[in-house]
């Protein structure tokens, strides 16, 4: 089998997109299955790869994270025709998603595709809600062609769903359970970034409307004086909104920036809670990172993170926007260290149920599926 995939964002890009295609692309490169890889450039040029194709790029204004690229059609083309593809993942709908789609159809190379990004959802933040209709008859247009779409959560299967969308099929994410787990040393990272409150409380993502994170700055105000005290936050992640949020953030919270790999998992693991009010996740990486690393999470009850979270087994749910039953959650858990503690194991269990291997064995099944195409059933 050779697959080429077409997206608008790759690795060293800091998304779930680009993280869930390079797991994929290290998954193919260790089972010596073909691929080659059509995307924009990224901010970094550090990671170089022959079976990747960039292209020169600029960011989107609505998600920056995902860049507008410049392709050249027929380059695009002729690679295509000289790497002789039996099917083209289609990851995003901008204009590199876009060229997957027209020489998938052109060249008649089986369509698949995958929807990673509720931009429905993220108009809201942005005063564009005006613009609804016509996004989802786009999207619809968009992914017409796919033979399978596949999405990453039964809750957003049943909102495409409701929308119009048809052959979809459900694409897990997953989580790498060897560099997210609970055994790192806590207290040389607490040491190390001179952490001395009791109580360790990270949130990791955008720092962006849609992740609503001025609903993490008024938990982290309002929480009760007395527990506050004893509380340091850590917001990892970078965005539009960091200068801002540093400007009016309480003294016990600190801006790190982005950070990645086994620093960002010794963070997990260090920490006793991990809050997270973005109500626009289709999946929740960053929350199924927090569960492989044993540590209890407080979400907004929206999107896929519905799907990974059972409220008082692996964390809680809270209502998107509503600061009060966020501090009501975190003050349950800072009080109750046994039900902390059996709550991270349950999120441990729960990650390692996860397992990226058996994920890609079963999209590898349905693009078989695709490839062969439909099956005519002989009767005697």
């Amino acid at each position: 089998m050779k697959i080429a995939i077409f997206t608008d964002t790759f690795f060293p890009d800091i998304n779930g997109v680009a993280q869930t295609l390079i797991q994929f692309t290290n998954y193919l490169d260790d089972q010596n299955i073909q691929y080659k890889v059509f995307a924009p450039d990224s901010h970094s040029n550090e990671y170089v790869s022959n079976q990747i194709r960039h292209f020169k790029s600029f960011s989107f204004f609505l998600y920056p994270e995902c860049r507008l690229a410049f392709p050249n059609l027929l380059r695009i083309k002729s690679e295509l025709q000289d790497f002789s593809p039996d099917i083209i993942h289609v990851a995003t709908p901008f204009n590199v998603g876009l060229c997957g789609v027209y020489w998938g159809k052109k060249l008649n190379i089986p369509l698949v595709g995958s929807y990673h990004t509720d931009f429905d959802y993220y108009l809201k933040f942005y005063n564009l809600h005006f613009l609804s209709k016509i996004l989802w008859k786009y999207m619809r247009w968009f992914h017409r062609p796919f033979k399978k779409l596949f999405v990453p959560s039964i809750e957003t299967l049943g909102q495409l769903y409701r929308h119009g969308f048809s052959n979809l099929e459900i694409w897990s994410g997953g989580v790498d359970c060897k560099t997210f787990h609970p055994n790192y040393d806590k207290k040389a990272i607490r040491e190390q970034y001179g952490i001395t409150k009791k109580y360790l409380l990270t949130y990791v993502g955008r720092l962006a409307p849609e992740k609503d994170v001025n609903t993490l700055m008024a938990i982290a105000k309002t929480l009760p004086t007395e527990i506050n005290e004893q509380i340091q936050w850590f917001v990892i992640g970078d965005g539009p909104l960091r200068e801002e949020l540093e400007h009016q953030a309480p003294s016990n919270m600190t801006f790190t920036g982005y950070i990645t790999g086994e620093q960002l998992a010794q963070f997990y693991s260090a920490s006793d809670l991990f809050v997270f009010p973005s109500p626009t996740e289709t999946f929740g990486n960053v929350v199924i990172e927090a569960l492989a690393s044993g540590t209890p999470v407080i979400a907004a009850n929206s999107g896929g993170v519905k799907n990974i979270i059972k409220t008082g087994v692996t964390g809680y749910l809270c209502e998107a926007g509503n600061v009060q039953e966020f501090i009501n959650a975190i003050l349950k858990l800072v009080e109750n260290e046994s039900l902390r503690i059996q709550i991270g194991l349950e999120g441990r269990n729960y990650a390692l149920t996860k397992n990226w291997d058996q994920i890609f064995i079963n999209l590898l099944w349905h693009y078989k599926d695709v490839i062969e195409g439909p099956k005519i059933q002989k009767y005697a």
